[in-house]
């Protein structure tokens, strides 16, 4: 089967609004930017880094895009009108646990269109999270998952400012489906949102019965390949977290320790129970067992 060639969208012109997908406020695009743009502005003002993409440009979800069609993409959820949270989406059946800490799932001789994925992860209050745990995983170049090993599987953190970028290829097409990546999210001691972003300008995003126009990232060719923006925004408050460097006030007990590294596969005991590692780690106060389905699952 010959895949389905992607359309390009059209450069960007402008940065007057988020091109991720589609909200439901009901403030007007160019208010709604602004807000947006002045958490930027405020955001470099004091300093803290931001992502780029290989143009230069600042890899926030928040340029104009246009669909293959032309119509200017309605923005994503916007945590700073209170609309809802990035939605969520089936698991699928290619999920593994246990992926490799990572934010390049390229390596020599990975065949493909070069894609580089970044943005931020914002809490409903558009505070930035950090240490927010990010899980992608997807098909190769040929539409197929690695189910015995972890190409094109891996997990990272966002930093100090919520801040994350992922670097892959576009995913291969196969039956039933449009082009898309899987990822699950989780901040500290938070629910899991397991999602996953689509590409503007795909013929099969009209005949998938999964795809979601508000998970649309926006998606431009840059730096030999494509260049994408997504930003996440979790049905929690942000604000800043506890320094992963500070001990904690009151000592966790059983052997799980903040600070120490964790692979997959080890054992620990918390608060009377038994816990396996379900994926490399370093631990931090705020991601106990109890409080981290994604990286620990009770024993029996």
């Amino acid at each position: 089967m010959t895949p389905d060639t992607p359309t390009p969208p059209e450069t960007p012109a402008t940065a007057t609004g988020t091109a991720t997908g589609t909200g439901t406020g009901t403030g007007t695009g160019t208010d709604r930017a602004l807000s947006r743009k002045a958490l930027l502005r405020a955001a470099v003002a004091a300093g803290a880094a931001v992502p780029l993409l290989a143009t230069g440009g600042i890899a926030l979800a928040r340029d104009a895009a246009r669909s293959a069609t032309g119509r200017t993409l309605t923005p994503t959820p916007y945590c700073d009108d209170g609309d809802d949270p990035t939605p969520d989406q089936m698991e699928g059946p290619y999920f593994k646990p246990n992926s490799p800490r990572r934010t390049s799932l390229v390596t020599p001789g990975t065949v493909g269109t070069p894609l580089t994925v970044a943005g931020y992860v914002f809490g409903r209050n558009c505070a930035p999270l950090p240490g927010v745990l990010l899980d992608f995983w997807q098909a190769d170049n040929a539409g197929a998952y690695d189910m015995a090993g972890y190409a094109f599987r891996g997990h990272q953190f966002t930093d100090a400012t919520g801040a994350f970028t992922l670097r892959t290829i576009v995913p291969g097409l196969y039956p039933g489906r449009t082009r898309h990546l899987h990822v699950k999210a989780q901040a500290p001691g938070q629910p899991v949102l397991t999602t996953q972003l689509y590409f503007p300008g795909e013929p099969r995003n009209a005949t998938d019965a999964l795809f979601d126009p508000e998970l649309l990232m926006n998606v431009r060719a840059g730096g030999g390949g494509r260049e994408a923006t997504f930003d996440f925004v979790l049905d929690v408050d942000g604000g800043p977290g506890p320094d992963p460097t500070d001990p904690p006030t009151d000592p966790p007990n059983g052997t799980w320790a903040p600070g120490r590294s964790y692979a997959a596969g080890d054992r620990v005991t918390y608060g009377g129970r038994a816990y396996r590692c379900l994926q490399g780690h370093t631990a931090t106060t705020g991601w106990e067992p109890p409080n981290v389905p994604a990286l620990w699952r009770p024993e029996s």
